[in-house]
């Protein structure tokens, strides 16, 4: 459902337009002149307005004029019974997201409507961004007061004026794309777009045409020539998240990409210049990639021109209160105020090893909220699935002792796959980051569990381990 205001000089156009809407779901309200808009659009912000162009007064363009000025986030359908080539342009031209000549039928203010607030959704991100740049690129402050993460965000705000390439590298949930957004924020580049690409979340035969473009014919279901992540990053920002997974393929050429400053469409022989700057991040080891043959070294030095190294949240433990504020305000869309942990509560967090990392302590934090509707502070018995931190091993602790007989090596990855599969409820990627290893290499090890261990049409199909024979029982 969405809010649209009606803008027609016509009763009986703003009625037929109400009803039209208001069976669709939508609330709707009416103004009979722009000038009477503009007064609306101040009392209330609405999604949509679908206004005429030629009123008495402001007309049409005038309001959009306005709109626009005001940044105001609400794109405008327009409809008119004068309808030419000329003025279809002319309101295209200043940012109309549709028009529409009058008479108009049902299904094309319909669609005209769906495909609007699609644009809609599109400018207030685009709003959000701008608010965020504006506020110089410090984005998250006071979510950390580490030494460790004081020195993270120094390199960031430092290398963000220039250039180069950054490497952020670190466990799954630590914040590495925060990291990469601050950076764009923070450089000359934070008024064009940030686009975020996750490597790992691709399969490897589409992993191209996601980033180069594709033409139309290169292989099946390509109807129509479609850009890639690097043409529509544009002059912005382009994050390759888990680059560690890219396949020997995609890196040759995207290390052909960063020297040229151009690419290839899938199918196409036209080189297409690429302005965006490249952030990298990844929580595998690239340099023990590179020897084992994973990773190309040429690539590994393009792309570590200026590395970032995120420390995990069990070594940065004086973070934990402030990002548990951070959390609980962000929730709740409101400031905290007075103490939100108590001294207990605080001690059970700070020796837990978090293998999650900041995006466990947020999961956690929200369990805790949803539970206590918002009251704070929390104490140790809020968090009681942390279980004072038993069975997390201490740091330098070995997890496991080797049998001196031996054991089924293969036997025990399935009963870890299987015992991480029930923790998270059957979540993969979930469970993945509780094994801290990458989904592509979590899925690999999902191949060693019977058919019927796995997610079987979105419903997890609980798994029993009878004790010494490792049968299972669905």
């Amino acid at each position: 459902m969405a809010r649209i205001l009606i803008v027609d000089d016509e009763d009986k156009i703003r009625v037929i337009l109400g009803i039209m809407l208001a069976a669709a779901g939508h609330q709707v309200s009416e103004a009979s002149s722009g000038e009477a808009a503009v007064a609306a659009l101040d009392r209330e912000p609405v999604d949509l307005v679908i206004s005429d162009i030629r009123m008495d007064g402001m007309s049409g363009l005038d309001l959009l004029a306005v709109i626009r000025e005001r940044d105001l986030g609400c794109p405008v359908v327009f409809i008119t019974a004068f309808a030419t080539l000329d003025s279809a342009v002319e309101a295209l031209r200043l940012g109309a997201a549709d028009y529409l000549p009058k008479p108009f039928a049902e299904k094309d203010v319909l669609l005209a409507v769906e495909r609007a607030l699609g644009v809609q959704r599109i400018l207030a991100e685009n709003i959000r961004l701008k608010k965020e740049s504006a506020a110089g690129g410090q984005a998250g402050p006071g979510i950390f007061v580490s030494p460790a993460m004081e020195k993270v965000h120094g390199l960031a705000l430092k290398v963000a004026a220039s250039e180069a390439t950054v490497l952020l590298t670190g466990e799954s949930g630590t914040g590495k794309e925060v990291v990469a957004r601050l950076i764009h924020q923070a450089g000359p580049r934070s008024h064009e777009r940030f686009v975020a690409v996750n490597c790992a979340a691709i399969t490897p035969s589409l992993l191209e045409a996601e980033l180069f473009g594709h033409e139309k014919g290169a292989f099946t279901g390509a109807d129509k020539a479609r850009p890639g992540k690097f043409e529509f990053a544009a002059a912005g920002t382009l994050f390759l998240d888990e680059i560690g997974e890219l396949p020997l393929e995609a890196q040759a050429k995207l290390l052909r990409a960063i020297q040229e400053k151009s690419v290839q469409r899938v199918g196409g022989n036209q080189e297409i210049e690429v302005r965006c700057r490249l952030i990298c991040a990844t929580n595998r080891d690239l340099t023990r990639l590179v020897s084992q043959g994973g990773f190309r070294e040429d690539l590994f030095y393009r792309l570590a021109v200026f590395p970032i190294h995120l420390p995990p949240l069990r070594e940065r433990r004086q973070d934990i209160a402030p990002l548990v504020r951070h959390c609980l305000e962000t929730l709740g869309n409101r400031r905290v105020e007075g103490e939100i942990l108590t001294p207990a509560a605080l001690r059970l967090l700070q020796e837990y090893a978090w293998p999650g990392n900041v995006r466990e302590l947020f999961n956690v934090v929200e369990r805790a909220m949803i539970m206590k509707n918002g009251a704070t502070p929390f104490s140790s018995d809020d968090f009681p699935y942390l279980g004072g931190g038993a069975g997390v091993p201490a740091l330098g602790e070995e997890i496991f002792r080797l049998p001196a007989v031996g054991l089924d090596y293969e036997e025990l990855q399935r009963s870890i796959v299987r015992q991480a599969l029930e923790l998270t409820a059957g979540n993969q990627s979930s469970a993945a980051r509780l094994l801290r290893v990458s989904r592509q290499r979590f899925r690999t090890l999902l191949g060693l569990l019977e058919p019927q261990a796995v997610q079987q049409a979105g419903t997890f199909v609980r798994i029993q381990i009878t004790r010494g024979k490792g049968k299972e029982e669905a």
